[in-house]
């Protein structure tokens, strides 16, 4: 069906639902997303965990059998194929991932990082552990990092920019690459919440200089957990290898390198294991199907409530390569937002303020600069000491948020789910 039929039709199939004359709800009861990965768990990741249990081998570099394992090891080639990167590095978790990207970009104490306002509490912490200096700059109505007040951030202590896909949603990355290329300075793609995103027509983790994917729970795929880097810089690779591994680069990674070009430094232990693996290599297979079933559903709900008059959607600077996961809207105020998420909740159906996030700087342990110990470097510079953390420091992503709602989607709803969806949203905006 052309767009244009589809939205007339849409018009009159949603502008009147035929349940609302006697008052009772779209729905009879709550529609819920679910965790998108294991809702495709099957016999592929039965498999995989069964073969690591029957040949004893759950340490990824070596075990009893004359064959060495081989799920993690497949997994990074499979996880870089699929993102168009040179080298992929399997760890524990998302978190692990940023720590280990920041260790691969030699931030430490005395540099400062550029980090959105709004985003996880990894983020943060995992500069801070570098004994860098988190930089926070505010979000656009992207409810990414606002480019304009990333440039204002940058000092020349400025080593990278965090650049967080948010909710599925890639940021202005030409406006971040050019910020980067200007000042010589590094950019780190999180995409823990879009796995699978693009950018136009470039997977996101592909664009940066090194990048970050999380298999957490809720994420596009996983396995419980998990986390991985990304890198087209065979250094960047050699470094992050190192740290993930006490230090060590083990023969399957200098092989792939042609060599080592590094000495050895001392490094954490973040190694995958093989059950993990396993279950991640089923998942990737995957990720393809979720993100179509994400994108086709994200789609039907644009298109049939596009004609609602006044409605403004998030702004997305690749529509086309969002993942999918959410439609976000726009209000004019945050009690016309909250009329809008309590009628949705009145409908049965999903909305609510932007998630899967925090408000970093207006969290007690980060407004009062809280460390494991306090000589800790990040803050006891003249520069830490004096930058402030708290309300006063991001204003306006506090705004934004409140005028902003969100609708999940999940990859296994039915047409029906997605229809009660644009007919919930379109009576919710008329009150």
């Amino acid at each position: 069906m052309q767009r244009r039929a589809f939205l007339a039709a849409a018009a009159g199939a949603f502008t009147a639902p035929a349940n609302s004359a006697n008052g009772s709800p779209l729905r009879a009861q709550p529609l819920k997303p679910g965790f998108f990965g294991t809702e495709y768990y099957d016999e592929q990741e039965r498999r995989e965990l069964l073969d690591v249990l029957e040949k004893r081998q759950p340490f990824r570099w070596y075990g009893p059998g004359s064959q060495p394992p081989r799920k993690v090891a497949d997994l990074e080639t499979a996880l870089a194929r699929r993102m168009k990167a040179r080298h992929a590095l399997a760890v524990t978790s998302g978190t692990a991932a940023l720590t280990t990207a920041l260790a691969a970009l030699q931030v430490g104490p005395g540099d400062e990082v550029i980090v959105p306002a709004f985003t996880w509490y990894s983020c943060y912490n995992a500069i801070v552990l570098a004994g860098a200096l988190p930089v926070f700059a505010e979000i656009d109505d992207s409810l990414n990092l606002d480019p304009e007040d990333t440039a204002r951030r940058i000092t020349p202590q400025t080593r990278a920019i965090m650049a967080v896909h948010i909710l599925g949603n890639p940021c202005d990355m030409d406006c971040l690459l050019k910020l980067a290329r200007t000042h010589k300075i590094k950019l780190l793609e999180d995409c823990a919440q879009s796995m699978g995103a693009d950018y136009h027509g470039r997977p996101v983790g592909s664009l940066g200089h090194i990048s970050i994917y999380s298999m957490q729970l809720y994420k596009t795929i996983t396995a419980g957990e998990g986390g991985a880097v990304v890198t087209n810089d065979p250094i960047l690779f050699e470094r992050a290898s190192r740290y993930h591994d006490l230090g060590l680069l083990r023969p399957p990674h200098q092989a792939a390198l042609g060599g080592a070009h590094l000495q050895a430094f001392a490094g954490s232990q973040f190694r995958m294991n093989e059950f993990t693996g396993g279950v991640l290599l089923a998942q990737m297979s995957k990720l393809d199907t979720i993100v179509a079933a994400l994108r086709a559903h994200a789609r039907r709900v644009c298109e049939g409530i596009a004609d609602v008059p006044g409605l403004r959607l998030r702004h997305r600077p690749d529509p086309q390569g969002d993942l999918g996961s959410v439609v976000g809207l726009q209000f004019e105020s945050k009690a016309r937002r909250d009329r809008f998420l309590k009628a949705m909740h009145e409908e049965n159906l999903p909305a609510s303020p932007p998630s899967g996030s925090v408000v970093l700087p207006i969290q007690p342990y980060i407004e009062n600069k809280a460390t494991i110990h306090p000589a800790w470097p990040s803050f006891t510079t003249e520069r830490g000491r004096a930058i402030r953390y708290g309300a006063a420091c991001c204003p306006r992503t506090i705004a934004i948020l409140d005028r902003h709602a969100v609708i999940p989607l999940d990859p296994k709803y039915s047409r029906h789910d997605v229809d009660d969806i644009v007919a919930g949203v379109r009576k919710a905006l008329r009150g």
